[in-house]
């Protein structure tokens, strides 16, 4: 029987427990066998040397999933190097997972603006996507946003509500620049890598 697979790419800068909860609630309500956690290599919304580097990232991602054991990390999007686009880490873990069903899990918002991604008619053919939205939110305009792509991939888009968590990774980075805490927002192995590596300005090695 066919392998069913979830993916979550990010930036994960850094990786917290709204990235976590997400995963897990997708992966009971799709039955999905594994979550795979995808770091970006450089996203292409943002400018290099804005995001801490792919190693620190890759490594406080292991650390918070390293607790489950459906849960694992690639590192394709960063032995790839350069711009990270969503078709070309699809069709990587195509190639590695060449029979399974995947599905893609991502915000809601980011559905609304998928005909900004680069070549979206094959983004969602190679994968189903998992909308994760807070409850009440739905995606009424799901069909103005998917354009000509709406009636062809419609079901290839499934909605998916979790409770509200409110962590952002901005914010966590500004709390760690002004001195406050972020117990209780990120596994505690990451917080503890965050202040033994001196990141996100609580005295920087780089």
């Amino acid at each position: 029987m066919a392998e069913v697979i979830g993916i979550m790419g990010g930036t994960f800068d850094p990786i917290h427990y709204g990235h976590l909860m997400a995963a897990e609630e997708a992966r009971e309500a799709f039955d999905l066998e594994k979550v795979i956690f995808v770091p970006a290599g450089i996203p292409p919304h943002k400018v290099q040397g804005q995001v801490t580097s792919p190693r620190h990232r890759y490594l406080m991602t292991l650390l918070a999933v390293m607790a489950n054991p459906n849960f694992a990390v690639s590192r394709v999007d960063l032995d790839r190097g350069g711009v990270t686009y969503t078709v070309d880490t699809l069709t990587d873990l195509r190639t590695e997972y060449p029979d399974a069903t995947m599905y893609f899990i991502t915000g809601a918002d980011a559905i609304l603006e998928i005909l900004t991604w680069k070549a979206p008619d094959q983004v969602l053919a190679l994968a189903e996507f998992i909308a994760v939205t807070r409850p009440g939110y739905g995606l009424e305009r799901l069909a103005m946003a998917l354009g000509p792509l709406y009636v062809p991939f419609k079901d290839r888009i499934h909605i998916l509500e979790v409770p509200p968590m409110g962590i952002s990774s901005t914010d966590l980075r500004r709390r760690l620049k002004t001195g406050r805490s972020i117990r209780y927002l990120v596994p505690e192995t990451v917080a503890t890598y965050i202040y033994s590596e001196g990141l996100y300005g609580t005295g920087e090695r780089g």
